[in-house]
């Protein structure tokens, strides 16, 4: 009995420690810019200006089919698989764009590059390009992503911008902030396009 609870209490130890190396590396991730223009109940309109970004383009129709293929095909790009072996640093967060006939996952490359400046992919499915400058609004969600968990707030935000008058256009989109063995405070947003002037 003792042994199992030193065991226990060794394992929850280790958690610990691994959990806080993964937001200290969380903290020194570059993030993606954007500015906050209002905030409303649990909704944040946000501006992003443009970006520039590495995409993979895929037929799956959902989270599940597109999130394994989509982060390894991108991951290896950074990771050397490109012209020069340059290795590039993750940012945060990943884009996923699911729509029911084509989908795509993008890595936005860190804010030093210039779109002319990346190295070619050597996979010839990874295309490199600029995001337009964008308004979107936004809704966050903690835990593990899934494609019901996706759905759902994707509908209470399209009916809070009902609600406030706000009109949008495109895909609801997907972001995720966090590395796939990180455990606990995991950041999920669901983001859609807004029509909105200052």
């Amino acid at each position: 009995m003792k042994l199992a609870i030193t065991i226990l209490l060794i394992t929850i130890f280790i958690l610990l420690l691994t959990n806080m190396n993964i937001f200290s590396r969380e903290n020194r991730t570059e993030q993606q810019t954007y500015q906050v223009i209002k905030q409303f109940n649990n909704i944040e309109l946000r501006y992003y200006p443009e970006a520039v970004l590495a995409t993979v383009y895929s037929n799956a129709q959902n989270y599940r089919e597109l999130s394994g293929p989509g982060f390894n095909t991108l991951a290896g790009y950074i990771f050397g698989g490109n012209q020069e072996n340059e290795k590039i640093a993750m940012t945060a967060p990943v884009h996923m764009n699911l729509g029911s006939e084509k989908s795509s996952m993008s890595f936005v490359m860190p804010s030093k590059y210039k779109l002319e400046d990346l190295p070619e992919p050597e996979n010839p499915y990874v295309q490199l390009g600029s995001s337009p400058a964008e308004y979107v609004a936004v809704i966050r969600f903690g835990g593990w992503a899934n494609d019901q968990k996706i759905q759902e707030f994707s509908e209470i935000l399209a009916k809070s911008l009902e609600e406030n008058k706000i009109s949008h256009k495109g895909n609801f989109r997907y972001l995720g902030y966090n590395p796939p063995y990180q455990f606990t405070g995991r950041r999920n947003e669901i983001v859609v396009t807004i029509n909105w002037q200052d």
